[in-house]
């Protein structure tokens, strides 16, 4: 069996390590739960895996994130896109039905209000 990463091959038998920490795949499992035409900023997806005082290290998180991951459904608290990544952002975001306007999600933003949080059975 051969494994693909990075268009690199690797030889069956060895290991691929990952260079992503527990609180990358963390940040990276919730950030997949955002859905389409929805946006997210990076203090709730900390608020919501459970690291409130992490929102810059949330922007870390999706910087190193893998293919797959949404991370262009992530904006600051204010809806400002990535400086940077703006051009690459606002298309993706628009091709979700977005609206973007001068680097910013224009309001409404339409904000996702969460993942739902389970009733404890009493």
């Amino acid at each position: 069996m051969v494994a693909y990463d990075r268009d690199v091959e690797i030889p069956a038998g060895f290991r691929v390590v990952s260079d992503q920490t527990a609180f990358d795949r963390r940040v990276a499992a919730m950030v997949r739960r955002v859905p389409a035409g929805t946006v997210a900023s990076y203090g709730r997806v900390a608020d919501w895996i459970g690291e409130p005082a992490a929102a810059r290290a949330v922007g870390s998180a999706l910087a190193r994130s893998p293919d797959g991951v949404p991370a262009h459904r992530v904006v600051n608290a204010a809806g400002r896109l990535v400086p940077g990544w703006e051009r690459e952002q606002a298309e993706l975001l628009r091709s979700e039905g977005v609206r973007v306007r001068r680097g910013h999600v224009a309001a409404p933003v339409p904000w996702w209000p969460g993942p739902r949080r389970r009733r404890r059975s009493g």
